[in-house]
């Protein structure tokens, strides 16, 4: 069974960087799509990143030129580099790993971004 175990999470100052981690087992990671969403208190979960299984990335606008996704195929994690972090960025950041039909979930981790 797939399991995704999110690390990196923490309060920081705006204008500061995080870098979280997703690693996944009990999984081919090699062959999911892979992405990171974020829920802020009150509000849906919305989408942050994503990288295909072919290495392709995309990013939703409001972090473009600031976050990077990456995958690590041999390690099995997935990380997201933030930078430049803003109030706004306040959220718990979850894993998600799609194969076909298949969707998986991490529990996610929370980032704070306040002075």
């Amino acid at each position: 069974q797939a399991h995704l175990m999110e690390s990196g999470g923490g309060l920081v100052q705006p204008g500061g960087s995080l870098r979280l981690s997703c690693a996944a087992s009990g999984m081919i990671f090699s062959i999911y799509d892979m992405g990171w969403y974020r829920q802020a208190p009150g509000k849906q979960r919305e989408f942050v990143a994503a990288i295909t299984r072919g290495g392709s990335t995309n990013y939703a606008d409001s972090v473009k030129g600031r976050f990077t996704i990456s995958r690590d195929n041999v390690k099995s994690t997935l990380y997201l580099r933030m930078n430049s972090l803003k109030p706004e960025d306040t959220a718990i950041y979850s894993c998600n790993a799609d194969y076909i039909s298949r969707s998986d979930w991490g529990q996610g981790t929370q980032v704070t971004v306040s002075s």
